[in-house]
């Protein structure tokens, strides 16, 4: 999916869903309670991982708070209920 489709799509919903747009639901706000969902039940090392945060910036602690793959998938099969092969 191009990024132009997927703001359209974007534009589109909270006038096909109003709650989607009561909620001011967005793709940052997906992005955002996604990740909350992820910290709060994965921790933030894993969370930062599957947000494909990479950068050192913040401090030294952050250079050793990490999420493998295997742990992204796990917390991806979790959220979606649906198997993924990397899981545990």
């Amino acid at each position: 999916m191009t990024s132009r489709r997927y703001d359209h799509l974007w534009t589109r919903i909270p006038t096909a869903l109003p709650w989607a747009a009561k909620l001011g639901v967005s793709t940052h706000w997906r992005r955002h309670t996604t990740l909350t969902w992820v910290e709060r039940n994965f921790g933030y090392g894993i969370a930062r991982a599957y947000a494909g945060h990479t950068d050192a910036k913040g401090g030294s602690t952050l250079t050793y708070i990490k999420g493998v793959p295997r742990e992204v998938a796990t917390a991806l099969s979790a959220l979606t209920g649906e198997p993924h092969p990397l899981s545990r």
